[in-house]
């Protein structure tokens, strides 16, 4: 815990550079929670030094939860520091949300927002992206400790590829793509038009699947400059793409990349949905209406077919940047919109949801059943990649996907009981649990979270916190027996 602090610390100091360089009149503010959260870390490493180095298994997931949640709490320190967010619940929110790549906001206005703050949230963004626990992984090695307990219980969707024998270079490997995928996005963000201030911060949103911007329109800013918007469109494809997958680009062996089954469904959706949205909004849609009066500049065709490509792609990611607001579009596109929030990324990617690994496999998994029905003595494995599942992955599948769909019930009767609306409730439980970020109603791409009660926001930032560590992680702290001796 307290190595993560101190992680925390140094990139708060990181954020406090940009503060100095653009001096936006915190620098000083930025500087004290910085040196704050490395004294708070520094401490709580001293203290146990001494203690067992040992983890098991339930150690990763305490570590994990807590982990995130003390991050949390660590990074409400630059808001309320400098009074960018002076109540501590929207703090927390706000950091709970960057953490875990939500992108959900209460900020009203966010570019009168300083500089150094806007940096340090969109870098929350880029730190959960691809996991606290797996950057500490690369470090924890150096005191004695052993990561793949925290790897397990951090890595996400469950996919269990590993790019090296040991967990550490496997994090190592990882991180590099990130990090080499997140400069290639600023150089070329920078090329079409972007400042250098917004290309560096969009990057990090985009790679983490966030969607926290420096504007207040989000990338509808920019809808007059299509190429920008194009750029993104690739990088958040990438980001939602297993980044076991980019390894194998980058050493050539596409015949793994063409044979995952995953991959090939990924990129089919995407399709088919993005040709199905632009008819329909081509015929059926005003999208000058939805996109916040900026201008078609390659007309009609190319708008509709870039903003529902942008669309599908940032809610499919759970990245949540939003380029129109698809509530106005058609009644059959809001509610599609809504469905697509329960299919998220690739697993070992950056993005939320469900994952479509477990769709393909609850999906074959039900097929298989109509078989069975006819030939109940016949043994018929669930096959992925051609090759067969075994049951109790699959069990694990169905139970999380039950576990899940209860939650999103769970998350909807607790909104109804504090006052949002029907609609509202919908959109705020399934973006909040799915970690995407616009929803509909009155928390829809045109509006943002200020407007809950605190006791909202709160239960909004629980289940970001379930969605994003895939639910068993932190729900099996709450059962009695996790607690039991052995």
């Amino acid at each position: 815990m307290g190595l993560l602090i101190m992680v925390n610390g140094g990139f708060m100091l990181l954020a406090t550079l940009v503060s100095f360089y653009y001096k936006d009149g915190v620098e000083k503010e930025m500087l004290e929670a910085g040196l704050v959260t490395l004294l708070i870390g520094l401490i709580l490493m001293l203290l146990t030094r001494n203690k067992r180095k040992e983890l098991q298994k339930r150690d990763g997931y305490v570590i994990v939860t807590f982990g995130w949640i003390f991050m949390s709490l660590a990074g409400t320190l630059p808001y309320l520091f400098t009074d960018s967010i002076p109540s501590f619940t929207d703090a927390f929110f706000e950091t709970m949300s960057g953490y875990t790549t939500t992108g959900a906001s209460i900020l009203n206005d966010i570019e009168i927002i300083p500089k150094g703050v806007l940096f340090w949230r969109s870098i929350t963004h880029w730190i959960g992206g691809m996991g606290i626990i797996v950057l500490a992984i690369a470090i924890l090695p150096l005191l004695g400790i052993g990561g793949m307990e925290l790897f397990a219980a951090e890595a996400p969707g469950p996919s269990n590829d590993k790019l090296h024998p040991r967990i550490t270079d496997t994090a190592k490997r990882l991180w590099l793509i990130y990090v080499g995928y997140t400069l290639a996005e600023t150089i070329l963000l920078k090329v079409a038009g972007m400042t250098l201030f917004d290309a560096v911060n969009h990057s990090l949103s985009t790679l983490s699947t966030g969607g926290f911007s420096t504007k207040n329109s989000s990338i509808a800013f920019w809808n007059d400059q299509p190429i920008i918007q194009y750029i993104i469109i690739l990088f958040m494809f990438l980001a939602g793409t297993n980044f076991v997958l980019s390894y194998f680009a980058f050493k050539t062996r596409f015949s793994k990349i063409l044979k995952d089954e995953e991959f090939k469904f990924y990129i089919f959706s995407i399709v088919i949905f993005t040709i199905m949205a632009s008819i329909m909004i081509y015929f059926q849609t005003d999208i000058s209406r939805s996109s916040f009066s900026h201008p078609m500049v390659w007309g009609k065709f190319e708008s509709s077919f870039r903003h529902s490509a942008f669309q599908i792609i940032a809610i499919i990611t759970t990245t949540g940047f939003v380029s129109a607001d698809y509530t106005l579009w058609t009644p059959f596109l809001t509610v599609f919109f809504f469905g697509l929030m329960f299919l998220g990324g690739s697993a070992g990617s950056t993005a939320g949801g469900v994952k479509i690994i477990r769709h393909i496999i609850l999906i074959k998994n039900g097929w298989i059943e109509f078989r069975r029905t006819l030939h109940p003595r016949a043994i018929l494995p669930v096959r992925y990649n051609t090759k067969a599942v075994h049951q109790p992955i699959v069990f694990n599948i169905l139970g999380f996907f039950i576990l899940y769909l209860l939650s999103f019930i769970v998350g909807v009767l607790v909104f109804s009981l504090l006052g949002l609306d029907f609609q509202t409730a919908l959109g705020g439980a399934v973006s909040s649990l799915g970690n995407v970020g616009p929803a509909l109603g009155d928390l829809g791409p045109g509006y943002n979270y200020s407007g809950l009660s605190n006791a909202a926001k709160w239960w909004s930032a629980f289940l970001m916190l379930i969605g994003r560590l895939e639910l068993f992680t932190v729900l099996i702290l709450l059962t009695p027996y996790f607690w039991r001796n052995r």
